[in-house]
């Protein structure tokens, strides 16, 4: 006997209730069926938002980077041509030095010192934390190189670097100095200029004129391997 014929009866009323049954299981297989593919199609779904979410947030983190890279890079140093055409810049003052090698202290006639005798070795050009030793640091101005001394009660936080992001990359010393009676000065070989504000404009033109000036006595000679004086960063 067929399954088909287990399920039919002589008794319409019971023939009808098999009936009735049979369809029962058909719409609650087909709606198991449709539930099923309901739940696949909710999975489907949720996967593409996922990808697509992950896509969104890999593309956000990628610009962030990009843009961080550019707003946290460090700023390049300042550039500068060779100096020494004579423009005259207002408030430099100018002096005849000689240039002699000396041993021990000098009384300088500047203060900071612009040339004058001094020892024969010389400080290597850099940042400075500390002050350094007048007579290494002038023989690094007989180089070409300028000589940024600040006050340090009166310039530190942002005022520094301010005075840092207008440096050349070499044949450049910057350190604290003591007694100064201006905030910042400014000194190459036989020439100096004092100043109130680091966002003074006359900055770039001295070392425009200034720096590795072709004037001083040992133009183009090094300003590194010999002192390194302390607090060097």
């Amino acid at each position: 006997m067929t399954p088909t014929e287990r399920r039919t009866s002589g008794n319409p009323a019971t023939q009808a209730e098999i009936n009735l049954t049979v369809k029962q299981q058909r719409e609650r297989r087909r709606q198991e069926k449709l539930a099923e593919y309901q739940k696949q199609l909710a999975k489907r779904r949720r996967s593409r938002f996922v990808w697509w979410a992950v896509g969104v947030t890999g593309a956000i983190l990628v610009t962030a980077v990009i843009v961080a890279s550019f707003v946290f890079a460090p700023t390049p140093p300042a550039t500068y041509a060779a100096g020494g055409e004579g423009a005259e810049i207002e408030g430099v003052e100018t002096f005849t030095n000689e240039t002699t090698h000396v041993e021990g202290a000098v009384d300088y006639e500047q203060s900071p010192p612009a040339g004058g005798p001094h020892n024969a070795a010389w400080l290597n050009c850099g940042i400075y934390t500390e002050p350094q030793v007048d007579e290494n640091a002038v023989h690094a101005l007989e180089h070409g190189a300028v000589w940024v001394t600040y006050d340090a009660d009166r310039i530190s936080g942002d005022d520094l670097a301010k005075v840092k992001s207008q440096l050349p990359s070499s044949y450049v010393i910057l350190s604290p100095y003591e007694g100064l009676d201006s905030p910042l000065v400014l000194s190459a070989w036989n020439a100096q200029l004092k100043l109130d504000s680091v966002s003074d404009e006359r900055i770039p033109q001295f070392f425009e004129e200034y720096w590795r000036n072709q004037n001083v006595p040992e133009s183009n000679a090094s300003c590194s391997g010999a002192i390194d004086g302390p607090g060097r960063e």
